[in-house]
């Protein structure tokens, strides 16, 4: 089992930068897909990023790609998520999401198949 923090969201003006951390608990970190997901109001979850046990792969959303990066960092259990130049279609609530794996390419999109999740951090971009 792994518990899922995130932090680092705020407000920020269109064209800046954040970044979020999603802190997990347990020992076993490095045997899990990391993910970030988001949603605005009214609409549904959509995924923004993941990145492989070992971080050697990434997928990402196309809306993000080119602004935003993720990374992971096993021996702090954290993965973070980068984000520059930031949109006012950027505000959400974003989430943090582990699929534990042994396979070690796995970075799918499907929420669904996500094992834990986070609480979430609310990001918001002002125009």
């Amino acid at each position: 089992q792994v518990q899922l923090v995130e932090s680092g969201g705020g407000l920020v003006q269109a064209g800046g930068s954040l970044r979020l951390s999603c802190a997990a608990s347990g020992r076993t970190f490095s045997s899990y897909a990391m993910g970030w997901f988001r949603q605005a109001p009214g609409k549904e979850r959509e995924f923004v990023a993941v990145v492989s046990v070992n971080g050697d792969f990434k997928n990402y959303a196309d809306s993000v790609k080119g602004r935003f990066t993720i990374s992971r960092d096993n021996a702090k259990n954290t993965v973070y998520l980068q984000m520059n130049t930031l949109k006012p279609e950027d505000t959400a609530v974003y989430y943090c999401a582990a699929k534990q794996t042994w396979t070690w390419t796995w970075t799918e999109s499907d929420a669904a198949k996500y094992n834990h999740w986070g609480q979430g951090t609310q990001v918001t971009v002002s125009s």
